[in-house]
Protein backbone atom coordinates (compact mmCIF):
# COMPACT_ATOMS: atom_id res chain seq x y z
CA UNK A 1 0.00 0.00 0.00
CA UNK A 2 1.63 3.14 -1.08
CA UNK A 3 2.36 5.22 1.68
CA UNK A 4 0.24 8.68 2.24
CA UNK A 5 2.33 11.95 0.83
CA UNK A 6 2.47 14.87 3.06
CA UNK A 7 2.88 18.01 1.79
CA UNK A 8 6.26 19.25 2.51
CA UNK A 9 8.27 22.51 1.71
CA UNK A 10 11.84 23.81 2.21
CA UNK A 11 12.52 26.93 4.62
CA UNK A 12 15.75 27.66 2.84
CA UNK A 13 14.94 27.70 -0.85
CA UNK A 14 11.06 28.00 -0.65
CA UNK A 15 10.60 23.93 -2.57
CA UNK A 16 7.44 22.89 -2.13
CA UNK A 17 6.99 18.74 -2.77
CA UNK A 18 3.48 17.32 -3.20
CA UNK A 19 4.31 14.06 -5.09
CA UNK A 20 6.41 12.29 -2.73
CA UNK A 21 7.80 12.07 0.92
CA UNK A 22 11.05 13.44 1.30
CA UNK A 23 13.63 13.93 4.31
CA UNK A 24 15.69 16.48 2.47
CA UNK A 25 15.10 19.21 -0.30
CA UNK A 26 15.90 17.61 -3.41
CA UNK A 27 16.64 21.43 -4.95
CA UNK A 28 18.96 22.35 -2.89
CA UNK A 29 20.16 20.08 -0.55
CA UNK A 30 18.73 21.48 3.01
CA UNK A 31 16.92 19.55 5.85
CA UNK A 32 15.44 22.53 7.06
CA UNK A 33 12.22 21.33 5.07
CA UNK A 34 8.56 21.31 7.22
CA UNK A 35 6.00 18.47 6.32
CA UNK A 36 2.37 19.12 7.50
CA UNK A 37 -1.10 17.74 6.52
CA UNK A 38 -3.07 20.87 6.30
CA UNK A 39 0.69 22.79 5.11
CA UNK A 40 -1.44 24.46 2.28
CA UNK A 41 -4.58 25.59 3.95
CA UNK A 42 -3.57 27.71 6.90
CA UNK A 43 -3.74 30.88 6.49
CA UNK A 44 -3.56 33.03 9.98
CA UNK A 45 0.09 33.67 10.84
CA UNK A 46 2.33 35.43 13.88
CA UNK A 47 5.43 36.42 12.85
CA UNK A 48 7.82 37.94 15.77
CA UNK A 49 11.27 39.26 15.26
CA UNK A 50 14.19 37.37 17.07
CA UNK A 51 16.09 38.91 20.07
CA UNK A 52 14.45 41.77 17.85
CA UNK A 53 17.24 44.82 19.45
CA UNK A 54 20.13 42.48 20.05
CA UNK A 55 19.40 41.45 16.53
CA UNK A 56 20.03 44.60 15.15
CA UNK A 57 22.45 45.63 17.22
CA UNK A 58 24.79 42.28 16.31
CA UNK A 59 23.57 43.39 12.44
CA UNK A 60 25.16 46.80 13.09
CA UNK A 61 28.12 45.50 14.64
CA UNK A 62 29.48 41.82 13.32
CA UNK A 63 32.32 42.09 16.26
CA UNK A 64 29.49 40.99 19.01
CA UNK A 65 27.63 38.06 16.17
CA UNK A 66 29.95 36.20 18.67
CA UNK A 67 29.64 38.02 22.58
CA UNK A 68 26.14 37.44 24.85
CA UNK A 69 24.30 40.78 24.13
CA UNK A 70 22.17 42.76 26.79
CA UNK A 71 20.21 45.71 25.21
CA UNK A 72 18.70 47.91 28.63
CA UNK A 73 18.92 50.63 30.83
CA UNK A 74 21.36 51.39 33.30
CA UNK A 75 22.04 49.81 37.22
CA UNK A 76 18.73 50.26 38.41
CA UNK A 77 16.71 49.71 34.66
CA UNK A 78 15.73 46.06 33.28
CA UNK A 79 16.66 43.74 30.25
CA UNK A 80 15.14 45.35 27.30
CA UNK A 81 15.81 42.47 25.31
CA UNK A 82 18.98 39.85 25.26
CA UNK A 83 20.11 37.39 22.63
CA UNK A 84 20.32 33.83 22.72
CA UNK A 85 23.70 33.46 23.96
CA UNK A 86 22.97 35.47 26.87
CA UNK A 87 19.91 33.62 27.65
CA UNK A 88 21.80 30.79 27.97
CA UNK A 89 23.26 32.12 30.77
CA UNK A 90 19.37 32.28 31.99
CA UNK A 91 19.33 36.27 31.52
CA UNK A 92 15.43 37.11 30.78
CA UNK A 93 13.81 40.44 29.12
CA UNK A 94 12.47 42.10 32.26
CA UNK A 95 14.81 41.33 34.19
CA UNK A 96 17.38 43.67 36.57
CA UNK A 97 20.11 44.53 35.17
CA UNK A 98 22.16 44.29 38.42
CA UNK A 99 21.15 40.74 37.90
CA UNK A 100 21.51 39.96 34.44
CA UNK A 101 24.87 41.28 35.73
CA UNK A 102 25.29 38.79 37.94
CA UNK A 103 23.90 35.68 36.01
CA UNK A 104 26.06 36.84 32.27
CA UNK A 105 29.31 38.87 33.87
CA UNK A 106 31.08 38.82 30.41
CA UNK A 107 28.10 39.87 28.68
CA UNK A 108 27.70 43.27 26.43
CA UNK A 109 26.03 46.10 27.77
CA UNK A 110 24.15 48.34 26.23
CA UNK A 111 21.43 51.32 26.24
CA UNK A 112 18.35 50.76 23.56
CA UNK A 113 18.76 52.94 20.02
CA UNK A 114 14.73 53.31 19.91
CA UNK A 115 15.03 55.67 16.92
CA UNK A 116 17.21 52.96 14.73
CA UNK A 117 14.55 49.91 16.09
CA UNK A 118 11.51 51.99 15.18
CA UNK A 119 13.47 52.68 11.61
CA UNK A 120 13.94 48.54 10.97
CA UNK A 121 10.46 47.87 12.36
CA UNK A 122 9.10 49.80 9.99
CA UNK A 123 10.94 48.17 7.10
CA UNK A 124 9.94 44.89 8.41
CA UNK A 125 6.24 45.65 8.38
CA UNK A 126 6.25 47.36 4.94
CA UNK A 127 7.07 44.10 3.98
CA UNK A 128 4.23 42.50 5.96
CA UNK A 129 1.69 45.27 4.14
CA UNK A 130 3.26 44.20 0.69
CA UNK A 131 1.28 40.26 1.20
CA UNK A 132 -1.95 41.27 2.87
CA UNK A 133 -3.79 44.36 4.01
CA UNK A 134 -5.03 42.64 7.20
CA UNK A 135 -1.91 43.38 9.59
CA UNK A 136 -2.50 43.81 12.85
CA UNK A 137 1.18 44.88 14.81
CA UNK A 138 1.22 43.64 18.63
CA UNK A 139 4.03 45.59 19.25
CA UNK A 140 7.82 46.95 17.57
CA UNK A 141 8.43 43.48 16.46
CA UNK A 142 5.65 41.46 16.19
CA UNK A 143 2.60 41.12 14.28
CA UNK A 144 -0.77 38.83 13.06
CA UNK A 145 -1.31 38.64 9.54
CA UNK A 146 -4.31 37.20 7.86
CA UNK A 147 -3.13 35.42 4.50
CA UNK A 148 -6.98 33.97 3.71
CA UNK A 149 -7.61 35.06 0.05
CA UNK A 150 -4.59 36.00 -1.16
CA UNK A 151 -3.85 32.83 -2.94
CA UNK A 152 -5.13 34.17 -6.14
CA UNK A 153 -2.93 37.45 -5.85
CA UNK A 154 0.76 35.60 -5.11
CA UNK A 155 -0.12 32.27 -6.89
CA UNK A 156 1.48 30.82 -3.99
CA UNK A 157 -0.10 29.55 -0.48
CA UNK A 158 0.19 31.28 2.65
CA UNK A 159 3.10 28.87 3.75
CA UNK A 160 4.95 29.56 0.42
CA UNK A 161 5.04 33.28 1.28
CA UNK A 162 5.55 33.05 4.42
CA UNK A 163 8.85 31.15 3.78
CA UNK A 164 9.45 33.52 1.17
CA UNK A 165 9.52 36.42 3.73
CA UNK A 166 11.39 34.78 6.27
CA UNK A 167 14.48 34.58 3.61
CA UNK A 168 13.66 38.19 2.49
CA UNK A 169 13.53 39.59 5.79
CA UNK A 170 16.60 37.91 6.63
CA UNK A 171 18.59 39.01 3.63
CA UNK A 172 17.07 42.17 2.84
CA UNK A 173 17.14 43.64 6.77
CA UNK A 174 19.35 41.17 8.75
CA UNK A 175 17.67 40.23 11.29
CA UNK A 176 15.84 37.06 11.62
CA UNK A 177 12.17 36.08 12.29
CA UNK A 178 10.07 33.42 13.61
CA UNK A 179 6.36 32.60 12.56
CA UNK A 180 3.46 30.33 13.33
CA UNK A 181 0.85 29.31 11.19
CA UNK A 182 -2.65 28.02 11.90
CA UNK A 183 -6.23 28.61 11.93
CA UNK A 184 -6.84 31.52 14.51
CA UNK A 185 -4.64 34.08 16.18
CA UNK A 186 -4.30 31.86 20.06
CA UNK A 187 -2.98 29.24 18.11
CA UNK A 188 -0.67 31.35 15.57
CA UNK A 189 0.89 33.10 18.30
CA UNK A 190 1.73 30.00 20.51
CA UNK A 191 2.75 28.15 17.11
CA UNK A 192 5.44 31.24 16.55
CA UNK A 193 7.44 30.62 20.17
CA UNK A 194 7.73 26.52 19.28
CA UNK A 195 10.73 26.90 17.11
CA UNK A 196 12.57 29.98 17.75
CA UNK A 197 14.64 31.40 16.50
CA UNK A 198 14.55 31.18 12.70
CA UNK A 199 11.58 29.00 13.32
CA UNK A 200 8.32 27.99 11.30
CA UNK A 201 5.75 25.80 13.10
CA UNK A 202 2.16 24.74 11.64
CA UNK A 203 -0.64 23.50 14.48
CA UNK A 204 -3.45 22.54 12.23
CA UNK A 205 -6.93 22.01 12.69
CA UNK A 206 -7.07 18.30 13.37
CA UNK A 207 -4.00 18.23 16.15
CA UNK A 208 -5.42 21.68 17.76
CA UNK A 209 -7.43 19.63 20.97
CA UNK A 210 -4.40 17.23 21.57
CA UNK A 211 -1.72 19.54 21.06
CA UNK A 212 -2.93 22.05 23.76
CA UNK A 213 -3.86 18.98 25.80
CA UNK A 214 -0.15 18.62 26.47
CA UNK A 215 0.16 22.37 27.35
CA UNK A 216 0.85 24.27 30.31
CA UNK A 217 -2.06 26.53 31.48
CA UNK A 218 0.84 29.14 31.41
CA UNK A 219 0.75 29.34 27.28
CA UNK A 220 -2.86 31.09 27.31
CA UNK A 221 -2.22 34.85 27.05
CA UNK A 222 -3.93 36.73 29.76
CA UNK A 223 -2.94 34.26 32.34
CA UNK A 224 -0.50 36.00 34.79
CA UNK A 225 1.51 35.04 37.15
CA UNK A 226 -1.25 35.43 40.05
CA UNK A 227 -3.78 33.84 38.32
CA UNK A 228 -1.35 30.87 37.40
CA UNK A 229 -0.95 29.94 40.84
CA UNK A 230 -4.32 30.06 41.58
CA UNK A 231 -5.10 27.75 38.51
CA UNK A 232 -1.81 25.52 40.09
CA UNK A 233 -3.33 25.41 43.66
CA UNK A 234 -6.82 24.12 42.27
CA UNK A 235 -4.32 21.35 40.68
CA UNK A 236 -5.09 22.77 37.05
CA UNK A 237 -1.47 22.80 35.37
CA UNK A 238 -2.33 21.32 31.72
CA UNK A 239 -4.63 22.71 29.37
CA UNK A 240 -5.90 19.08 29.01
CA UNK A 241 -7.34 19.23 32.49
CA UNK A 242 -9.70 22.60 31.56
CA UNK A 243 -10.93 20.52 27.99
CA UNK A 244 -12.03 18.17 30.29
CA UNK A 245 -14.25 20.71 32.70
CA UNK A 246 -17.17 21.71 31.33
CA UNK A 247 -18.07 25.40 30.70
CA UNK A 248 -20.66 25.51 33.58
CA UNK A 249 -17.90 24.56 36.00
CA UNK A 250 -15.14 26.73 34.91
CA UNK A 251 -17.02 29.62 34.95
CA UNK A 252 -18.40 29.27 38.13
CA UNK A 253 -14.97 28.66 39.54
CA UNK A 254 -13.50 31.74 37.65
CA UNK A 255 -15.99 33.95 36.12
CA UNK A 256 -15.69 35.26 32.88
CA UNK A 257 -12.14 34.44 32.39
CA UNK A 258 -13.20 30.50 33.28
CA UNK A 259 -15.55 31.22 30.31
CA UNK A 260 -13.24 32.16 27.90
CA UNK A 261 -10.58 29.22 29.11
CA UNK A 262 -13.09 27.09 28.23
CA UNK A 263 -12.75 27.83 24.93
CA UNK A 264 -9.42 28.62 24.17
CA UNK A 265 -8.71 25.29 26.04
CA UNK A 266 -10.77 23.97 23.17
CA UNK A 267 -8.82 25.99 20.39
CA UNK A 268 -11.51 28.52 19.57
CA UNK A 269 -10.53 31.99 18.88
CA UNK A 270 -12.99 34.24 16.53
CA UNK A 271 -11.07 37.03 16.96
CA UNK A 272 -10.61 38.60 13.40
CA UNK A 273 -7.13 40.49 12.76
CA UNK A 274 -7.33 43.92 12.37
CA UNK A 275 -5.75 46.35 10.05
CA UNK A 276 -4.75 49.41 12.23
CA UNK A 277 -4.32 51.60 9.39
CA UNK A 278 -7.05 54.75 10.27
CA UNK A 279 -8.29 53.02 13.17
CA UNK A 280 -8.26 55.29 16.68
CA UNK A 281 -8.37 54.62 20.09
CA UNK A 282 -11.17 55.56 23.01
CA UNK A 283 -9.60 57.27 26.08
CA UNK A 284 -10.29 59.40 28.99
CA UNK A 285 -7.46 60.65 31.32
CA UNK A 286 -7.19 63.47 34.32
CA UNK A 287 -4.43 65.37 35.94
CA UNK A 288 -4.85 65.42 39.55
CA UNK A 289 -4.68 68.84 41.04
CA UNK A 290 -2.51 66.92 44.32
CA UNK A 291 -0.38 63.74 43.72
CA UNK A 292 -1.28 60.40 44.44
CA UNK A 293 -0.28 57.21 45.94
CA UNK A 294 -3.25 55.56 47.62
CA UNK A 295 -4.45 52.97 45.22
CA UNK A 296 -8.36 52.93 46.82
CA UNK A 297 -8.41 56.26 45.18
CA UNK A 298 -6.64 55.65 42.37
CA UNK A 299 -9.07 53.06 42.11
CA UNK A 300 -12.19 55.01 42.06
CA UNK A 301 -10.62 57.68 39.45
CA UNK A 302 -10.10 54.59 36.79
CA UNK A 303 -13.90 53.32 37.49
CA UNK A 304 -14.89 56.70 36.47
CA UNK A 305 -12.99 57.45 33.73
CA UNK A 306 -13.57 53.52 32.28
CA UNK A 307 -17.45 54.64 32.56
CA UNK A 308 -16.39 57.65 30.47
CA UNK A 309 -14.71 55.71 27.69
CA UNK A 310 -17.62 52.76 27.61
CA UNK A 311 -19.95 55.53 27.20
CA UNK A 312 -18.00 57.16 24.18
CA UNK A 313 -17.55 53.57 23.14
CA UNK A 314 -21.18 52.22 23.05
CA UNK A 315 -22.36 56.14 21.52
CA UNK A 316 -20.01 55.42 18.63
CA UNK A 317 -20.90 51.68 18.66
CA UNK A 318 -17.25 50.31 18.77
CA UNK A 319 -15.78 47.30 20.74
CA UNK A 320 -11.85 46.94 21.20
CA UNK A 321 -9.78 44.51 22.00
CA UNK A 322 -6.73 46.43 23.45
CA UNK A 323 -6.81 48.14 27.00
CA UNK A 324 -4.21 50.62 27.62
CA UNK A 325 -3.05 52.13 31.01
CA UNK A 326 -1.48 55.23 31.28
CA UNK A 327 0.33 57.44 34.32
CA UNK A 328 2.23 59.93 34.75
CA UNK A 329 4.73 60.31 37.82
CA UNK A 330 5.50 63.11 39.80
CA UNK A 331 8.33 63.31 38.00
CA UNK A 332 7.04 63.60 34.92
CA UNK A 333 7.79 59.93 33.58
CA UNK A 334 4.73 58.25 31.36
CA UNK A 335 4.21 54.87 31.79
CA UNK A 336 2.10 53.25 29.63
CA UNK A 337 0.74 49.04 30.21
CA UNK A 338 -1.41 47.50 27.43
CA UNK A 339 -2.92 44.61 27.67
CA UNK A 340 -5.08 43.01 24.48
CA UNK A 341 -8.72 41.27 25.81
CA UNK A 342 -9.81 37.79 24.49
CA UNK A 343 -12.54 39.20 22.97
CA UNK A 344 -13.46 42.69 22.40
CA UNK A 345 -15.35 45.09 24.94
CA UNK A 346 -17.19 47.62 24.89
CA UNK A 347 -18.63 47.29 28.96
CA UNK A 348 -17.51 49.09 31.65
CA UNK A 349 -16.38 46.74 33.88
CA UNK A 350 -14.34 44.75 31.84
CA UNK A 351 -12.30 47.97 30.78
CA UNK A 352 -12.27 49.05 34.75
CA UNK A 353 -11.18 45.42 35.82
CA UNK A 354 -8.41 45.12 33.33
CA UNK A 355 -7.09 48.40 33.72
CA UNK A 356 -7.03 47.28 37.79
CA UNK A 357 -4.70 44.81 37.15
CA UNK A 358 -2.16 46.58 35.49
CA UNK A 359 -2.76 49.58 37.87
CA UNK A 360 -1.99 46.89 40.95
CA UNK A 361 1.66 46.11 39.38
CA UNK A 362 2.68 49.89 39.14
CA UNK A 363 1.09 51.45 42.65
CA UNK A 364 3.81 51.47 45.17
CA UNK A 365 5.89 54.39 46.85
CA UNK A 366 5.57 56.27 43.59
CA UNK A 367 3.32 59.27 43.25
CA UNK A 368 0.95 60.01 40.37
CA UNK A 369 -0.06 63.29 38.43
CA UNK A 370 -1.79 61.71 35.84
CA UNK A 371 -4.01 58.91 35.48
CA UNK A 372 -5.90 57.14 32.11
CA UNK A 373 -7.22 54.35 30.63
CA UNK A 374 -8.24 53.54 26.89
CA UNK A 375 -9.38 50.88 24.58
CA UNK A 376 -7.42 50.31 21.03
CA UNK A 377 -8.11 47.79 18.50
CA UNK A 378 -11.38 49.21 17.94
CA UNK A 379 -14.39 47.44 15.31
CA UNK A 380 -18.25 47.98 15.23
CA UNK A 381 -19.50 45.17 17.54
CA UNK A 382 -20.53 41.31 16.62
CA UNK A 383 -21.89 38.40 18.47
CA UNK A 384 -19.19 38.00 19.95
CA UNK A 385 -18.80 40.96 21.81
CA UNK A 386 -18.93 40.88 25.56
CA UNK A 387 -21.13 37.49 25.01
CA UNK A 388 -23.94 37.77 27.49
CA UNK A 389 -25.17 33.91 26.94
CA UNK A 390 -21.93 31.92 28.97
CA UNK A 391 -23.24 29.66 31.61
CA UNK A 392 -21.58 31.86 34.28
CA UNK A 393 -24.38 33.45 36.14
CA UNK A 394 -22.05 36.32 37.67
CA UNK A 395 -21.01 37.00 33.83
CA UNK A 396 -24.18 37.77 32.53
CA UNK A 397 -25.64 39.22 35.53
CA UNK A 398 -23.05 42.16 35.16
CA UNK A 399 -23.17 42.75 31.39
CA UNK A 400 -27.10 42.92 31.87
CA UNK A 401 -27.03 44.62 34.86
CA UNK A 402 -24.58 47.55 32.99
CA UNK A 403 -27.29 47.49 30.16
CA UNK A 404 -30.03 48.49 32.50
CA UNK A 405 -28.14 51.29 34.25
CA UNK A 406 -27.28 52.42 30.83
CA UNK A 407 -30.81 53.08 29.99
CA UNK A 408 -31.54 54.32 33.37
CA UNK A 409 -28.75 56.98 33.05
CA UNK A 410 -30.04 57.59 29.09
CA UNK A 411 -33.36 58.61 30.45
CA UNK A 412 -31.93 60.39 33.93
CA UNK A 413 -28.42 61.95 33.17
CA UNK A 414 -25.23 60.40 33.93
CA UNK A 415 -25.61 61.07 38.21
CA UNK A 416 -28.96 58.76 37.95
CA UNK A 417 -27.37 55.71 39.32
CA UNK A 418 -23.43 54.92 41.12
CA UNK A 419 -21.97 51.93 41.03
CA UNK A 420 -20.92 50.60 44.85
CA UNK A 421 -17.28 51.68 44.83
CA UNK A 422 -18.41 55.26 43.11
CA UNK A 423 -21.14 55.55 45.89
CA UNK A 424 -19.01 54.68 48.83
CA UNK A 425 -15.98 57.39 47.10
CA UNK A 426 -18.91 59.87 47.67
CA UNK A 427 -19.94 59.09 50.62
CA UNK A 428 -16.32 58.96 52.28
CA UNK A 429 -15.56 62.30 50.19
CA UNK A 430 -18.89 63.99 51.99
CA UNK A 431 -17.90 62.53 55.33
CA UNK A 432 -14.42 64.25 55.22
CA UNK A 433 -16.11 67.61 54.11
CA UNK A 434 -18.39 67.55 57.23
CA UNK A 435 -15.25 67.07 59.20
CA UNK A 436 -13.43 69.53 57.91
CA UNK A 437 -16.19 71.93 58.20
CA UNK A 438 -16.69 70.43 62.16
CA UNK A 439 -13.27 71.29 62.97
CA UNK A 440 -13.03 74.72 61.39
CA UNK A 441 -16.35 75.51 63.84
CA UNK A 442 -15.06 73.93 66.55
CA UNK A 443 -11.50 76.29 66.08
CA UNK A 444 -14.33 79.26 65.93
CA UNK A 445 -16.19 78.56 69.35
Amino acid sequence: MKDKVTPTICRDCGYLEQERNISRCPKCRSVRIISHPELLELDIAHVDCDSFYAAVEKRDNPELLDKPLIVGGRERGVVSTCCYIARMSGVRSAMPIFQAKRLCPNAVFMPPNMAKYVAVSKEIKAKFQALTPLVEPLSIDEAFLDLSGTQLLHKAAPIEVLTQLANDVERDIGVTISIGLSHNKFLAKIASEIDKPRGLALIGKEETRDFLAKQKVTVIYGIGKKFGQRLESDGITHIGQLQEMGLKDLAGRYGEIGARLFYLSQGEDKRKIKSTRGVKSVSNETTFFKDITDFDELSNILLKLSEKVSARLKKSNLAGDTVTLKLKTAGFATRTRSRQLIEPTQLAHVIFEMGMSLLKKEVGMTAFRLLGIGVSGLAAPTSTEDPHDLLDPNVARKAKAERAMDKIREKFGDDALLRGRMMRAKYEKEQRKQDSQKDKSDERH
